[in-house]
């Protein structure tokens, strides 16, 4: 199971990193290439220092029953979401170059939030024995609160970890351009937060008393 997610996962990072060399039109490509570097960075501590058990990557390569269908709405909406987000990036910042440059400090600044994104996305995961791919009741499971490490601090950092990513995404590409189709996916994973976080609320025991004691959905001392 393990080698058949990882082959999964790698073909998919692939898949949306081809998008952005399809819509810049070349290889050779800097800000393509960093974004590159940085992805396999990430997918190696995916499978290493931050690998997750056996069977939460059972979990998230094959969910159980009892997605919520909004969930799968909502999945439905982020993947072409993402999509336009590559194919725009490379169409602007490879190929025609819509936007002017950027100073060197606003790469960097992309750079960083991307990794930190990341970073906190995979700890969240990590951390969350039940982090499945979907909204769901993990009652196979023994579906159970997790109130440790970065969930501490927010109830849902993997959300954040990915908003702080599509901050910086544009950025580190360099358009302006992919801002557009970023911010549509920052909304849809806001509205998931706020069905996930209201789901959890209603059928997870001892979620509503979370609630009272990490107050914040995604965004420290704001949300």
């Amino acid at each position: 199971m393990k080698t058949s997610y990882f082959i999964k996962h790698f073909i998919g990072t692939l898949i949306f990193l081809l998008f952005l060399f399809i819509g810049a039109g070349r290889l050779v490509y800097w800000q393509g290439l960093i974004y590159v570097i940085i992805s396999f960075i990430m997918l190696i501590l995916s499978y290493t220092i931050l690998r997750i058990d056996p069977e939460l990557l059972k979990e998230r390569s094959k969910p159980g029953e009892g997605t919520k269908k909004w969930d799968k709405l909502l999945l439905g909406l982020s993947f072409p979401a993402a999509i336009a987000t590559y194919i725009i990036a490379g169409l602007d910042s490879g190929c025609y170059h819509w936007s002017p440059n950027f100073n060197w400090s606003l790469y960097l600044l992309g750079s960083i939030l991307v990794i930190s994104g990341q970073l906190v996305f995979l700890i969240a995961q990590k951390q969350n024995r039940f982090f499945s791919s979907t909204v769901r009741i993990q009652t196979d499971r023994g579906h159970t609160v997790c109130d440790t490490g970065l969930y501490k601090f927010v109830r849902h950092p993997a959300y954040l970890g990915t908003i702080i990513q599509l901050i910086g995404f544009p950025l580190l590409i360099g358009s302006l351009w992919s801002i557009i189709p970023s911010c549509f996916s920052i909304l849809i994973f806001i509205i998931r937060t706020y069905m996930e976080d209201k789901t959890l609320k209603n059928e997870l025991k001892g979620y509503l008393e979370y609630t009272n004691i990490t107050r914040y959905k995604i965004i420290p001392y704001l949300w």
